[in-house]
C-alpha cells in the first residue's frame, strides 16, 4: 500500500484533497469557538494577551503532535486573536533562500508566518531563518566570488508558528529558537462530541446527541476524522434513512464503512493480526511490521501507531513493538502465556535494531 493509498483511508488523520474546500469553513476563528486542548489554549491566551498589551509580536510558537489534531487551525486562531495577518506555507514548499526572503519581506508588522512540516525545511533555508527569528533581519549575499558582498535587510517583527508531526527531526538550533512549545494530544470523547455537534450545525446536518456520541467514539481522538465520518454518515442517513443521524444510523453507516467500535479500520486490524499470527505478538521491529502489511515504515510510525499506543494495544520496547492482551481480545485471538501474564515476550528472529 502506497502513501497515496493510505491517505484514502476514511480514518486517515491526514488531510485529503477533496477536503480543502470544507475544512476552512469548519475551523473555529477564536479561542471561544475552539474546543479541546485546554491546557495549551489557556497558556496561549495568557501569552497572547501579554504580547498584545505590550504591543509586541508573540514569541515564536512550535506546535507538534499527530496529524489531524488542529495545528493549522490553532495557528489561524492565534493570528485572529492577535488581530494580525497570517501567511501559510510548508517546509517542502520553501526550496531556496529566495523563496523564504520573498515571504518574509512581504509580512506586515506582528504578522504570523505559519510553516507546516517545519522539520522538512532545507538546511540552507533553516540557517537563513535563524537571524530572521532572533534579530528580525535577513542576511543576503549578492554576487559571486571576490565581488560578492553581504547585505542585511530589516524585517518586520513577526511570529513564526511551526507545526510538525515529528518533533524529534527538528534540529536543536531551530527548536531552541521557539519561545513557546506545545504538544497537541488526542481528544477525549466529550470534546469530540462537541466538535461533531458544532460541525453538524455549520453543515445543516440533523444530528441527535446519541448519533454524535457514536461518531465521536469511532473518531480515533482526531477532529479531522470526526468531521469526515460525520459527512459520510450524513450520506448514509440521507439515502438509507430519514436524513437524521441517530445512533442506529451512525452505527449502520460506520459498519458499512468497516469502522469498528474503537475506530479501527481493516488496515489497523490487518496490522494487529499480522503481529499476532506471524510474529507471536512481538517483539518485532518497525521495518518488519511495515513489510508484512506492504506499507512504509514512516506511515506505520506516524499514522497507525499513535492511536494503537493510545488504546493500549501496542507497547514500544527497546527490542521492538509488542502486542498487549487488549489487542488480542479485540481481534479475537488468544494471547501467548507471557503476554496473558503481563510479562515481556522473548526476542524473536524477526527483530531488527529499532529506529531512534
Amino acid at each position: 500500500m502506497s502513501d497515496q493509498d493510505s491517505e484514502e483511508r476514511i480514518v486517515s488523520p491526514k488531510a485529503r484533497p477533496d477536503e480543502s474546500g470544507i475544512e476552512p469553513g469548519l475551523r473555529p476563528r477564536s479561542f471561544g469557538e475552539y474546543i479541546g486542548q485546554g491546557a495549551v489554549v489557556e497558556r496561549l491566551k495568557i501569552f497572547i494577551q501579554a504580547a498584545v498589551e505590550r504591543g509586541e509580536p508573540l514569541d515564536h510558537v512550535l506546535l507538534y503532535g499527530p496529524p489531524g489534531l488542529g495545528k493549522t487551525t490553532l495557528a489561524y486562531v492565534i493570528a485572529n486573536e492577535m488581530k494580525v495577518g497570517i501567511r501559510v506555507t510548508s517546509g517542502p514548499a520553501i526550496e531556496r533562500p529566495g523563496d523564504l526572503a520573498a515571504i518574509l519581506t512581504n509580512l506586515g508588522e506582528r504578522d504570523v508566518l505559519f510553516i507546516d512540516e517545519v522539520h522538512r525545511l532545507g538546511r540552507v533555508v533553516e540557517e537563513i531563518l535563524y537571524p530572521a527569528m532572533e534579530e528580525f533581519a535577513l542576511d543576503i549575499v549578492i554576487g559571486r566570488g571576490p565581488s560578492a558582498r553581504s547585505i542585511r535587510l530589516d524585517l518586520p517583527h513577526f511570529t513564526l508558528i511551526g507545526a510538525t508531526t515529528r518533533a524529534g527531526q527538528i534540529t536543536s538550533p531551530m527548536r531552541d529558537r521557539f519561545g513557546v512549545i506545545n504538544r497537541l494530544d488526542f481528544y477525549g470523547q466529550e470534546d469530540l462530541v462537541s466538535i461533531v455537534t458544532r460541525s453538524a450545525g455549520i453543515l445543516a446536518i440533523s444530528l441527535v446527541p446519541e448519533g454524535a456520541a457514536e461518531i465521536a467514539r469511532r473518531s480515533r481522538g482526531t477532529p479531522r476524522v470526526a468531521n469526515r465520518l460525520l459527512r459520510r454518515v450524513r450520506d448514509y442517513a440521507q439515502v438509507k434513512g430519514s436524513g437524521r443521524i441517530t445512533a442506529e444510523a451512525a452505527r449502520d453507516g460506520l459498519r458499512l464503512l468497516d469502522i469498528d467500535e474503537l475506530g479501527l479500520d481493516p488496515v489497523d486490524r490487518r496490522m494487529l493480526v499480522a503481529m499476532a499470527d506471524k510474529f507471536a505478538g512481538g517483539p518485532v521491529g518497525l521495518e518488519t511490521i511495515a513489510a508484512s502489511i506492504s506499507e512504509e515504515a514512516l506511515t506505520v510510525e506516524d499514522v497507525y501507531e499513535p492511536y494503537l499506543l493510545q488504546l493500549g494495544f501496542l507497547k514500544r520496547t527497546p527490542r521492538g513493538r509488542v502486542l498487549t492482551g487488549l489487542a488480542y481480545s479485540h481481534i479475537g485471538r488468544t494471547p501467548p502465556p507471557e503476554i496473558a501474564a503481563g510479562r515481556m515476550p522473548q526476542a524473536g528472529l524477526w527483530n531488527e535494531p529499532e529506529r531512534a
